[in-house]
């Protein structure tokens, strides 16, 4: 863990970028509410999975634990964003068992609790350790590599639009979210000087650059196939 003097300037810009990163981080949390307007209008899951929104709240549990006093020194931003994020995830997986078909909704609560079972054991583990470096390192190295996990995800969808060559399936303010909300915390993290924030949120803010300039490649694409003719003339 690093010390360092708290300079006011620094101390501010920091702040300011974990705020902004909090507010972007909003608009991330709610992307998934028309999904579940359409799970409760129709009451049933149908062929949508918890398994994303289960991921989601294990990711936002463990970087939540990193960002407490008990781990990291003045990561008070990582833990309210994430902690918001925990409560959105478990709002979304709640509704989802609510709405699923019995093997499902079993399954998904199996989940649930397994998620509950592994935080507990991280918690109770790290605070085992009793050298603080040690216990910054071990936790951080987790929050680090489940973040890249998550911001690895939208490969799939990357993917998808280069073989399809279609953005439908890749939400413009979703990308937008993720990428201001990545640099925001890339920014947070380099003035805490914390490599476990600033680097997984530098890839997340690349895979945004990636999905925005795709987005609007391929947008622009279809938009000027959209204004060929239908019939071609040869007079």
């Amino acid at each position: 863990m690093v010390d360092y003097i708290p300079n006011p300037t620094l101390t501010f810009c920091k702040d300011a970028a974990g705020i902004a990163g909090n507010i972007f981080a909003f608009g991330l949390f709610v992307s998934p509410i028309p999904i579940f307007r359409r799970i409760i209008r129709n009451r049933s899951t149908e062929q949508f999975s918890g398994l994303p929104y289960i991921y989601a709240l294990l990711n936002c549990l463990i970087c939540a634990w990193y960002g407490t006093p008990l781990i990291s020194i003045d990561n008070v931003m990582v833990m309210t964003v994430n902690s918001i994020g925990a409560v959105f995830q478990l709002a979304y997986i709640i509704l989802f068992i609510v709405y699923a078909e019995k093997a499902i909704k079993l399954r998904v609560f199996g989940l649930l609790l397994a998620v509950f079972v592994l935080y507990a054991i991280i918690v109770a583990g790290s605070l085992q350790i009793t050298d603080r470096n040690i216990r910054w390192i071990s936790v951080g190295l987790l929050s680090c590599i489940s973040l890249i996990s998550m911001f690895a995800s939208p490969l799939f969808i990357i993917n998808l639009v280069i073989r399809t060559k279609s953005v439908e399936f890749m939400p413009f303010y979703l990308s937008l979210s993720t990428f201001l909300m990545s640099t925001s915390f890339l920014l947070y993290g380099i003035l805490n000087f914390d490599a476990f924030v600033y680097v997984p949120n530098g890839i997340g803010s690349i895979l945004g650059i990636t999905q925005l300039a795709l987005y609007f490649h391929y947008k622009k694409k279809s938009m000027e196939n959209s204004k060929e003719p239908l019939i071609e003339s040869y007079a």
